[in-house]
């Protein structure tokens, strides 16, 4: 009976959250491509070069408790999908904007030509290679302490 109850005992506590995990997945298949502990104020920035300006974008996401907050974009020139009509300022010669959303998840279809790669807190993310050019979810998750022991022992 005892050996039951600490089975019980130890799954449980496994299961508490302990933290967010930023998990990137095939859209179609759900496989992970990438699970990366986060804290409040990590950051995620998405980086790709524009398929048809050929300049650089850089969204910035950042972390607070369980959401995703898109705080800035910046980019060097307007073209499709870009905010031409939001209140966007220029700083040094870039164009920044502040989007107002907000969320736990985000789909991105990362492409060859705009190379699309994912940087969370320093981590560098290749997706058109992780995801061979097809889509992906961008999700926060509760991360459990089973997770949080696996990853200490594995980053020893």
């Amino acid at each position: 009976m005892s050996v039951v109850f600490a089975a019980l005992l130890v799954g449980s506590a496994a299961a508490v959250p302990v933290g967010t995990t930023l998990v990137v997945s095939d859209a179609d298949t759900g496989a992970v491509l990438v699970s990366h502990p986060v804290h409040d104020g990590s950051t995620v920035d998405l980086t790709y070069t524009h398929s048809v300006q050929k300049t650089p974008v850089h969204d910035v996401y950042t972390v607070r408790g369980d959401t995703l907050v898109n705080t800035k974009m910046t980019f060097e020139s307007y073209g499709w999908g870009l905010p031409a009509r939001q209140d966007v300022r220029e700083v040094n010669g870039t164009l920044v904007f502040d989007p107002d959303w907000e969320g736990r998840h985000l789909y991105v279809t990362p492409g060859r030509v705009a190379g699309h790669e994912l940087v969370v807190d320093g981590h560098r993310y290749d997706l058109v290679a992780l995801s061979n050019a097809s889509s992906v979810r961008i999700e926060l998750t509760d991360r459990s302490a089973l997770d949080a022991a696996i990853d200490a022992a594995t980053h020893e």
